[in-house]
């Protein structure tokens, strides 16, 4: 039986359709990854099936009394909550649960033995709610998730506004999961995870008995985790039984028999219609030449799916800086406190460096005090000459700009035809380039800024994250072109898949920081 159905869904934003007729089930157990290129409509498809955006068309479609839990990465969380208050929020519906069964304590002494019979009932169905939900351990369990995700090591009773994406995301999570829902729907959980906590989310669906949908582009992480995949692609939905490499195969093996499909009948096409020309005008073979125009006519022809156009990224390089990138000396980097030991660093022309270690403890503020945006709390850091720095934040600020006006802002001496072909190499198709930044999919935000950093001449790059929300081609494309860079590279990332090639040396910043890791 379908926990959840979906049929004959089509939507679309203006004139760009997102699906057409797409249909989709949910069985008990699935373990579903959600696959597709950035700008398919994987998000979008989880705001309709949770009810936050009504369809154009077609039918959703959810088993009765089925709790579904939802990590988005947009949820807007209230000033003033720490997070101990948003982690016991999960148990909000078992605390409206136990004040009706007070209520009904209150009322046993005036019922009559009809009334308190049935109010025995109650409570004894809501006691075994409570203690089948976990309500008398409550203050354990946050604790056991959140030893789990690293969020203990923050401080629960943190406000919730002074997190970091990586925390929000972990808190999100930790949330999500003390609810015990009956289906979880994931939208790119590892963005912002560490390495440790990336391997605990692992093990936890690996042990997850119900069914959930996860969409992401880390390959690695949806391998060991999911038995089906449904692919979007060209406003399709198609569901393949089996992991990511298994898809692939089987995926390129329907696209190789739809196109030699396709070239037979164009060769047929072509011979149906030179017939018809060469006899229609006959007398002799004009009622032939009718029977083909009439084959032709009720043909059903084979269309080909356009190519989504490949993101080419080149970095332009600037002049040859100095030998010496930067030398720090008893560096402390921090805000209100030091999140590093003194450090004695040095950086030389020609190093690709990967800052890794768990989240927190300082590797963005360490590319920030590098860059002079923060001040370091104590030491020096003397730089080399010459430096041409190209920095991609983790977060990006909100823009109401369009994709074309954001990269005229950087780069005014470029006409709107340059501007164009430049936002096209990176992968947005005509129709994201004149769209505004904030109705993009988070993919195609980050193409977006990778366009400005690829056009401006640089010989040092500072990257905090590059890949979290990048697609798969989009990945693979961003570690050639850094592979092939001559400058020097300092790259924040959690995927050793992307920076193992690329990298000539890993400083492991759990070493020097001061948090407990």
């Amino acid at each position: 039986m379908s926990i959840l159905s979906v049929s004959n869904l089509s939507h679309g934003f203006g004139d760009r359709a997102i699906f057409e007729q797409v249909s989709f089930r949910l069985l008990k157990g699935e373990h579903i990854g959600l696959i597709g290129a950035n700008g398919e409509g994987k998000s979008t498809f989880m705001n309709i099936i949770t009810g936050q955006l009504s369809p154009d068309e077609g039918k959703v479609e959810w088993s009765k009394r089925v709790r579904v839990g939802y990590l988005d990465q947009h949820t807007v969380l209230e000033q003033g909550l720490t997070m101990r208050d948003v982690l016991k929020s999960a148990f909000q519906y078992l605390l409206h649960l136990e004040e009706d069964m007070n209520q009904l304590y209150e009322r046993m002494g005036e019922a009559s033995p009809e009334e308190l019979e049935q109010m025995l009932n109650e409570v004894g169905v809501i006691q075994d709610i409570l203690t089948n939900n976990d309500f008398y351990t409550i203050d354990a369990k946050v604790e056991e998730i959140a030893r789990g995700l690293g969020l203990d090591d923050i401080g629960l009773d943190r406000d919730v506004t002074d997190l970091s994406g990586g925390q929000r995301t972990k808190l999100l999570l930790a949330k999500l999961l003390l609810e015990k829902p009956d289906i979880l729907l994931l939208d790119e959980p590892t963005n912002y995870l560490d390495e440790q906590h990336i391997e605990w989310l692992k093990r936890y669906l690996q042990e997850y008995e119900n069914a959930f949908i996860l969409i992401s582009h880390d390959i690695p992480f949806l391998n060991s985790v999911i038995n089906i995949i449904y692919h979007m692609e060209n406003q399709e939905l198609n569901r393949y039984v089996g992991d990511y490499h298994h898809f692939l195969e089987v995926h390129e093996m329907k696209k190789q028999q739809l196109e030699a499909a396709y070239k037979r009948q164009q060769q047929e096409i072509s011979q149906l219609k030179d017939f018809v020309a060469r006899n229609k005008a006959r007398v002799s073979t004009r009622n032939m030449a009718m029977s083909r125009q009439k084959k032709l006519d009720k043909m059903d022809v084979i269309e080909l799916a356009k190519d989504k156009p490949k993101p080419h990224f080149q970095f332009k390089e600037a002049r040859t800086p100095s030998k010496t990138i930067f030398e720090t000396t008893n560096l402390v980097i921090g805000y209100d406190e030091p999140l590093s030991k003194p450090l004695d660093l040095r950086m030389e022309r020609g190093q690709k460096i990967a800052l890794v270690g768990a989240n927190g403890i300082g590797k963005t503020t360490l590319l920030k005090s590098l860059l002079g945006i923060n001040k370091p709390l104590s030491g020096s850091i003397e730089r080399g000459d010459y430096q041409e720095v190209g920095y991609f934040e983790q977060e990006a600020k909100s823009s109401n700009h369009t994709c074309i006006e954001e990269v005229w802002q950087d780069f005014p001496a470029l006409t709107q035809a340059e501007v164009r072909a430049a936002l096209a190499k990176c992968g947005l198709t005509t129709k994201h380039i004149e769209s505004k930044i904030v109705v993009l999919s988070g993919g195609e935000k980050a193409k977006v800024r990778l366009c400005k950093l690829i056009n401006k001449e640089t010989n040092i790059l500072l990257l905090d994250e590059p890949t979290n929300h990048l697609d798969v081609d989009a990945k693979d494309e961003l570690k050639r072109a850094l592979k092939e860079y001559k400058g020097s590279l300092l790259l924040i990332s959690h995927e050793p898949e992307f920076y193992r090639d690329v990298v000539t040396d890993v400083w492991n910043c759990e070493n020097w920081t001061t948090k407990l890791v």
